[in-house]
């Protein structure tokens, strides 16, 4: 395994599949399924509780509405996320939550620091590590919030309250720029993609946005690499 974690190159090596990536997709499967059922069990002791339970028309409705606005989402994060991730970071921040603002930043900066090829088996270790350690951190400062959240923000001005609308669009923009800077073509297609869609066509609901920008991308950074390809 330590031979096919530093020759990046080798990314079907027979030792890192058995000792690492098999291992990590079994566990992976029974975690997240063992998750699905816990999922209910807020709504499961509210109605054996307190007898509380809504329509079926009700829960249907409100079904739709969420699988209208995030089915999409379904598709777009582990295509889009999974090269960052790899395989044990996509078990892991599907089960943690907080993919988009937390666990890839957390696992691109890493890789980023350590200066790992991307998409490589060394790769896919750092993220896991700085997975982990946003995992970790993360439930730190959650219980901190949990208990003293409320009591901390009192005492903070309107305008540092307000700020934290920011701090997701500022999460996202720097994980662009850190990315459109190793490709600035991708970049630059990606981003005038965006600005299209969303100033001049403007009808467009985010649902079909975000899908279209990232297969778009993914696409035209496909055509690329054929092409130079090809020409060398």
């Amino acid at each position: 395994m330590e031979n096919a974690v530093n020759n990046p190159s080798k990314n079907k090596s027979p030792d890192y599949e058995r000792s690492f990536s098999r291992p990590i997709i079994k566990t992976g499967r029974w975690t997240l399924l063992i998750a699905v059922p816990l999922s209910f069990l807020p709504a499961i002791y509210l109605y054996f509780k307190y007898g509380a339970i809504p329509p079926l028309g009700n829960i249907l409705t409100g079904w739709f509405l969420i699988a209208s606005i995030y089915g999409s989402y379904y598709v777009i994060e582990p295509v889009s996320f999974f090269p960052v991730l790899g395989v044990s970071g996509t078990y892991m921040s599907f089960l943690a939550g907080n993919i988009g603002n937390m666990r890839l930043p957390c696992a691109a900066v890493a890789q980023e620091a350590l200066k790992v090829e991307p998409g490589s088996h060394k790769a896919e270790l750092v993220a896991t590590l700085g997975i982990a350690g946003s995992i970790i951190t993360n439930l730190i400062v959650v219980t901190i919030a949990a208990v003293a959240g409320n009591q901390l923000f009192s005492y903070f001005p309107p305008a540092v309250v307000d700020a934290f609308a920011f701090v997701l669009p500022g999460i996202f923009g720097s994980m662009f720029a850190m990315f459109a800077l190793k490709h600035p073509r991708y970049g630059a297609f990606a981003l005038s993609l965006v600005l299209i869609m969303l100033g001049i066509i403007k009808v467009l609901p985010v649902y079909v946005v975000i899908p279209v920008s990232v297969f778009s991308t993914i696409a035209f950074a496909v055509t690329g690499y054929k092409m130079k390809n090809k020409k060398a």
